[in-house]
This record gives structure tokens, sequence and C-alpha cells, in this order.
């Protein structure tokens, strides 16, 4: 287990490409072509410092790091009123650094940053408690879901009802609540709060209430609709999708139906990508 959790805690992550530069013969060829010219040089105006851009005692939580030159790392940090955003942890890597045993995954965090690009410059980070650590099972849940925030949430977007939601989840998960209940809900509340999802009470286009007894299919960019004969999404009856309105998954049939539909949902707003911890949780746990 303690390999696979390894595995799955890495994100691929790409580099910027190089800009094409002018060959030199080309810039001395057309200079000889030309005759030169005397031209006045306008006067220079200084420059106007930009303002520095500074955050101080922000809650977060680091998503993902990887190394950054040779001492350094580059943090991604799930934070309450800023999202999702990329640090740089400089020295983080050396063997005395403060940042060391800080910097570590589902640790509530108070952290600092200055600097507009878009990799800031980590400027503190404090562990301030107050959550159980995440161990066996629940430890890869933890996982899942920042690999989750990590490739459905965009950069610099706000959404502090979600972070409430992420803290909520971790913490059900450290006391031991079944797991699949915690994902389904989570699932939901990330679908919701980045827009993707609609209210599923009511029927796409019609706006009829959502009844218990009829079957539906979930169209991902319109909602619920009634089920016909030809369609290959999942089914699903109108009590399920109350239920997780409702989070409400005390019923085996909202469980099992739950299941299959964020499977479908959260692949079609992945565009077809992978979820390494997702695989890995069917394979073990049948989540």
């Amino acid at each position: 287990m303690a390999a696979s959790i390894a595995d799955v805690s890495s994100f691929n992550d790409s580099s910027a490409e190089e800009q094409p530069s002018v060959p030199a013969e080309s810039v001395a060829e057309t200079s000889a072509a030309k005759p030169a010219k005397s031209i006045k040089a306008a006067p220079r105006r200084a420059r106007t410092p930009e303002k520095e851009f500074r955050i101080a005692g922000q809650p977060g939580f680091v998503l993902h790091s990887y190394p950054y030159k040779e001492t350094s790392l580059i943090v991604d940090v799930f934070t309450r009123d800023h999202g999702r955003i990329a640090l740089v942890a400089k020295g983080a890597k050396r063997p005395h650094s403060q940042l060391r045993g800080v910097l570590q995954t589902f640790q509530p965090l108070s952290v600092g940053w200055s600097g507009k690009a878009e990799v800031r410059t980590l400027t503190a980070a404090e562990w301030v408690g107050g959550l159980l650590p995440l161990e066996k099972s629940a430890l890869l849940c933890g996982f899942y879901l920042n690999e989750l925030l990590v490739k459905l949430l965009a950069r610099d977007d706000p959404h502090p009802a979600l972070f409430d939601h992420y803290i909520s989840a971790l913490n059900q998960l450290a006391h031991d609540e079944p797991a699949a209940i915690v994902l389904r809900k989570f699932e939901r509340a990330l679908l919701q709060e980045t827009g993707v999802a609609s209210d599923w009470r009511v029927c796409a286009g019609s706006g009829k209430a959502i009844t218990l007894e009829q079957i539906y299919v979930l169209d991902p960019e319109r909602g619920p609709r009634p089920a016909r004969p030809s369609d290959v999404w999942p089914r699903v009856s109108g009590k399920t999708l109350l239920d997780m309105e409702n989070e409400d998954y005390s019923d085996a049939q909202t469980q099992t139906q739950s299941k299959f539909l964020m499977r479908f949902l959260l692949a079609h707003h992945l565009n077809g990508a992978p979820l390494n911890t997702r695989q890995i949780l069917i394979d073990l746990l049948q989540l």
C-alpha cells in the first residue's frame, strides 16, 4: 500500500517552450542594406516599480509538490480565499529547512506569499493543527480528493465553500466515516461549486420536478431528463437524484447508482483523462 500511495501523490507538470530567436545574419544583412541615419534618442522615463503583492495568514492545504532546482520545491496549495495557487518554496529541500516538516499534505496550514506571477514565492508556512492524520485507506482517499482538485479546479479561482467541504471530508475520513459516502458528497460539491452541475431536483429544459419513481439520465452539460430506450448513459432513479441533493446515502440503491453516476460525470469533465487514485480505489476498495 505504501508504494501505491507514493505513486499516486505525483502528478505531471508541463514546462514552457522557448521562444524562437532571430538569426544574427538576418539582422546584419538588414542593417547593411539601409543607410545609417542620425536618430536622436528619446529621453528615457524612469519606470515606476510595481507595488509588491503580499498575502499573510491564509488558511491552506498542500495538494501536491515537486522538486524545483536543487534545493527548492514548487507547491500546489489550496487556499480558502485565493483558490488553488502555485508557490515556490525556496530552500525547502535543505536538510535543516523549517519547511521540510511543514509542507505536508492534509495538514492545516497558515501560509503567506508574495508576487503576482503565475508561480509566487512562499514567505511563510505554519502548521495550525485541528485535524487527525489520515491513515491506511483513508490516506488513499485523501490523495483522491487532492487529485480531483488539481485536475478540475482552475488556478486563482476562489471557492471558500469548497474549501470548507474539503476540510469536512478530511475530518470525516480521519474519523472512519464510510469512505464511499464521504467521496460522493465531495464529488457532488466539487461539481456544484465549479459550476458544471445543475440543480438535480428539476428536469433540464422542462423545469418539471424530479419524481421518486421516474428513471432518469443525467446530461453532463444540461442536467437530468427522463431516460429514453436509446440512452447509453447511466440510469438513475429520481429518488437517487433527490437523495444526492440532500446528501442522504442511507439507501443501498442510492449508494450504488451514485457511484456509477459520479464516475461517468467526472470522466466527462476530465475529457477522458485518467484519475490514478480512482483506479487504485476501485481495485482495492471498490469505491
